[in-house]
């Protein structure tokens, strides 16, 4: 969270800045925006059902509640007549240095599970693909959070550049990081995973509904078409990038013979964490599974739940920037309290991790690498020693 408002700072010294210049600045046009009525059936193209609105229940669930015994043993193998694990990684910045030393640690311990259903949003969009694909992709992550700095992974804008775009920094770097990295034997990997019957789901928001998206990257991959890997690209670079800081990313889609733009941005701006939608039954589909015990979930909130005291002067960037950090807090509070309550009422075990409230460094820039290292040593230590997970939602004291 520190790390997060040290963005949100810069972020709101350049609005205050562009509010006076915004009379002469020429944004970035659209070319096909989507209407109301196109978006009801929108759909990627050669890739139906790769996604759904994150506050609903998958269209397809009732099909697949209906189907017999025999095929659910074919096509759901690794989920099917086994224990469940499901993990959800939170947004947070370069606070996800927190979560990736504490994969990385849950592995020396010895006990870290294959898990049935990765989601991620924000920083935890770029650390569940690994996280998903197990501990051979360990080594990614501890290079991801202990040896990039803010350079290289954004390019700053000068003030000319800002007023003429939609965000005060460049994500070109960050998608090369994700093209390096998200390969092709990756996508593959992935392909591999969803024949299994398990999961990667990525949330961002549709700015134009102000809703989310839950995208299944393992299906986008097993569609085997061939804008699969740059759709997963997308996805993920969308899901970091936050608001007016970061560009959105534009994602082409189809209705009724006609293609559109849809603006994705940030999933952290309509969710902090998310496993499944309020309105999805999972009791109905670990029966249908057959799991033999209670599924465990596991959350890696990479932020404080401590807002931590400062004393606000009565200016406009400081009130700015206080007020929107306590949102993204209170709001991944509400995140973790509703998933709790889910648990609760499905049957699930709930384990929580989240950054100690006694961790106090300050970051001097966005992606602080000293910072993150610290972070992932202090995650890494505390899951290598046998994470002592919370077993209810967290509040400050």
């Amino acid at each position: 969270m520190r790390s997060m408002t040290t963005t949100l700072r810069r972020a709101a010294c350049a609005a205050s800045l562009l509010a006076l210049l915004a009379g002469c600045a020429v944004a970035p046009t659209r070319l096909n925006p989507i209407d109301p009525a196109a978006q009801a059936d929108a759909q990627i193209a050669g890739m139906p059902g790769v996604r759904h609105w994150g506050d609903r229940p998958p269209p397809g669930i009732r099909d697949w509640l209906a189907l017999d015994d025999a095929t659910l043993r074919r096509d759901f193998s690794a989920v099917y007549g086994v224990p469940h694990h499901y993990l959800a990684i939170s947004g947070g910045g370069a606070d996800g240095a927190y979560g990736a030393g504490l994969l990385v640690g849950w592995t020396a311990h010895g006990t870290r599970p294959e898990f049935t259903v990765v989601t991620g949003i924000s920083t935890g969009a770029l650390i569940a693909p690994f996280a998903f694909l197990g501990p051979r992709y360990d080594p990614v992550l501890r290079t991801v959070y202990t040896e990039l700095s803010t350079a290289d992974l954004v390019e700053r804008r000068s003030l000319v550049d800002i007023v003429r775009n939609d965000a005060v920094a460049s994500t070109r770097p960050l998608r090369r990081l994700i093209e390096r990295y998200i390969d092709d034997e990756m996508v593959a990997a992935f392909a591999a995973e969803y024949r299994r019957g398990r999961s990667l789901l990525i949330g961002t928001t549709n700015l134009d509904a102000a809703r989310p998206v839950t995208w299944n990257i393992t299906r986008i991959a097993a569609s085997g078409a061939p804008g699969a890997r740059a759709l997963i690209h997308d996805v993920i670079l969308a899901s970091a990038s936050i608001p007016g800081v970061f560009p959105p990313v534009t994602i082409e889609v189809e209705s009724g013979g006609r293609k559109y733009d849809e603006i994705h941005v940030d999933g952290g701006v309509t969710s902090q964490v998310f496993i499944y939608p309020t309105g999805l039954d999972w009791k109905k589909v670990t029966a249908k599974l057959q799991v033999p015990a209670r599924p465990k979930v596991y959350l890696i909130r990479n932020s404080r739940t401590d807002p931590g005291f400062q004393s606000i002067q009565r200016r406009l960037v400081p009130i700015m920037m206080r007020s929107v950090s306590s949102l993204i807090r209170t709001q991944g509070i509400g995140d973790i309290a509703t998933i709790y309550v889910l648990s609760q009422r499905d049957g699930v075990d709930f384990n929580l991790a989240y950054v100690p409230d006694s961790f106090n460094v300050e970051p001097t820039e966005t992606f602080d690498k000293a910072y993150m290292r610290q972070l992932f040593a202090l995650g890494y230590e505390a899951a290598a020693r046998g994470y002592p997970w919370v077993t209810g939602p967290r509040t400050p004291e």
